[in-house]
């Protein structure tokens, strides 16, 4: 197949391109930054921003396949930008498919589009979006991915939208770098009664999740198609033990300190006010968003990507964990 791939360059973005290689596809990437590593593993790369429309119908075509994972994660930031990466590119690579007669499309969601603040323990794909929104992430995100689903047309478009739930692995910038920072500042603290279950993914089964929808999308669009679905482990742990294990991994001091999580999302909802007033750039030390990620309970039943698009797990939670360990030894 020729693939392309959007955000190529990112965590998620380039184990999904590193394993299409593997398996002999051909890869073309797109993306806004430059990345000579790129070329040099053999991928047909080009620079342009997907949020404009020409860039997108003149990048995208000559594929069987487009992945789109390109967006801007984080909890703060202005609407605007967040709606700019996240929903009208999105919107364009849907046009551009469509346009340049390309046929499948798998679009990276996230399992925070169903999120309002309260428990999810076990939910699958037909919980609904919710009615309010705690930051803009997940909101431009649920907007994407319902264009996404909307767009499917077996045989002309067929679409899917996978929502990975915290991607971890070996070389992670951003979920395990966050939580060890904080954690060797000393900032980070138990959010809750420390209790929560939650789900997570290594990268390499959230990219291998990937490569699933797209092959299923080319074999049976009609059961595969025009459906979300939910990513993970397969394997929920306590969110508060997992993050003591990364930190003992790294040798940096767990969090002990609990703060009480009515507490902590006060203190969001107060943080947030007070940055937006003042007009702050930088993310609050707390948020509504991350105090109910950190105290509630997050985690889904994946059976409908095991049985529609034929997921599992590659690596287990076991040998992602030493994965890290050795790793991490080597970089000591």
């Amino acid at each position: 197949m020729r693939v392309l791939v959007t955000g190529p360059a990112g965590f998620l973005g380039a184990e999904i391109v590193d394993q299409l290689l593997v398996r002999g596809d051909q890869v073309v990437g797109v993306s806004r930054g430059r990345y000579p590593a790129l070329t040099d593993k053999g991928v047909e790369y080009h620079r342009g921003d997907l949020s404009e429309a020409d860039v997108s119908e003149r990048l995208i075509r000559d594929v069987d396949v487009v992945v789109h994972t390109a967006a801007v994660a984080g909890v703060w930031g202005p609407y605007a930008s967040f709606y700019r990466i996240n929903t009208q590119a999105t919107l364009n690579v849907i046009d551009a498919c469509r346009k340049n007669g390309i046929g499948n499309l798998v679009f990276t969601s996230s399992p925070s589009v169903t999120f309002d603040g309260d428990d999810q323990r076990g939910i699958d794909e037909s919980a609904p979006y919710p009615q309010r929104w705690l930051c803009a992430y997940p909101q431009t995100k649920a907007f994407a991915e319902q264009a996404v689903l909307q767009a499917h047309r077996p045989g002309e478009l067929n679409t899917c939208a996978l929502r990975p739930h915290l991607i971890w692995g070996a070389n992670d910038p951003h979920l395990l770098a966050r939580v060890i920072d904080r954690a060797a500042a000393g900032k980070l603290q138990i959010v809750g009664n420390g209790t929560n279950m939650v789900d997570t993914v290594h990268v390499v089964n959230a990219a291998a999740a990937h490569l699933d929808a797209i092959d299923a999308l080319g074999r049976r669009p009609e059961i595969a198609g025009g459906r979300a679905y939910f990513i993970a482990q397969d394997q929920p742990v306590n969110c508060w033990d997992w993050i003591t294990q990364i930190c003992e991994l790294a040798s940096v001091p767990p969090p002990k300190r609990h703060i009480p999580y009515a507490v902590a999302y006060a203190a969001g909802a107060l943080l947030e006010t007070a940055y937006r007033l003042a007009g702050k750039k930088q993310e609050p030390a707390m948020t509504r968003f991350v105090a109910a990620q950190l105290a509630k309970d997050h985690y889904f039943d994946i059976s409908a990507a095991k049985e529609r698009l034929g997921y599992k797990v590659r690596l287990s939670m076991d040998q992602g964990i030493q994965e890290l360990r050795s790793a991490w030894q080597q970089q000591s």
